[in-house]
């Protein structure tokens, strides 16, 4: 008997390894898969993106899958390029590209008041599904700084903070992103779903 695999629905390596330490679980994601199904993030929403993913996962493996829907709303651009910033500037993960376009943008702008969203959806094989979502909010930066992290981390700068994501360390971002608030959330939903996922066990 073994527990079943929960199934992450991406294959982000980034977003895989920040939600599985977060978790304090491991994580499979679309990439451990012989035969991933194909996921059209097709919804109008961070929530309906993120069921989207975690409910197509769930059926196609008949298991429990996760599945995030995360972005960048700026205040200044009317909210975008939310649900889009992974492909804001046209190429999907191009994050050179984005930055620079959302600088661009920006140029002149006095107003550079920002949030990350991160939207969790967790789906079981019975219809199970539990949504939640968690904010961080902040500014936009002129330029880039720091070497780590991934996406817009180098040009957003967190409430109370003077460097950016990818400045602060792991450590720092992972207690306090819009990511860690979300599975925050999720870890203490009265139903508790995702102990009830970890103690439940594979025929």
């Amino acid at each position: 008997m073994t527990k079943n695999p929960l199934t992450f629905a991406s294959g982000n390596a980034h977003k895989c390894e920040e939600i599985q330490d977060m978790l304090g679980v491991a994580l499979r994601s679309l990439r451990d898969l012989d035969d991933p199904p194909e996921l059209i993030e097709d919804g109008d929403s961070f929530e309906a993106n993120a069921l989207i993913k975690a409910r197509g996962l769930a059926a196609h493996l008949n298991g429990w899958a996760l599945a995030d829907d995360s972005g960048l709303s700026v205040e200044a651009l009317g909210g975008a390029p939310g649900i889009h910033s992974a492909r804001f500037a046209g190429v999907h993960g191009d994050d050179a590209a984005n930055n620079r376009l959302l600088l661009e943008k920006l140029r002149g702008e006095d107003n550079r008041r920002a949030k990350f969203v991160c939207v969790l959806a967790l789906c079981g094989p019975d219809g199970e599904e539990w949504v939640v979502r968690g904010e961080c909010h902040g500014e936009i930066a002129h330029e880039a700084s720091g070497e780590n992290g991934f996406g817009y981390d180098p040009l957003f700068h967190p409430c109370g903070y003077e460097k950016s994501f990818a400045e602060v360390g792991e450590e720092v971002k992972n207690r306090i992103s819009h990511r860690a608030e979300a599975v925050k959330t999720i870890l203490t939903l009265p139903a508790q779903p995702l102990q009830q996922f970890l103690t439940s066990e594979q025929k």
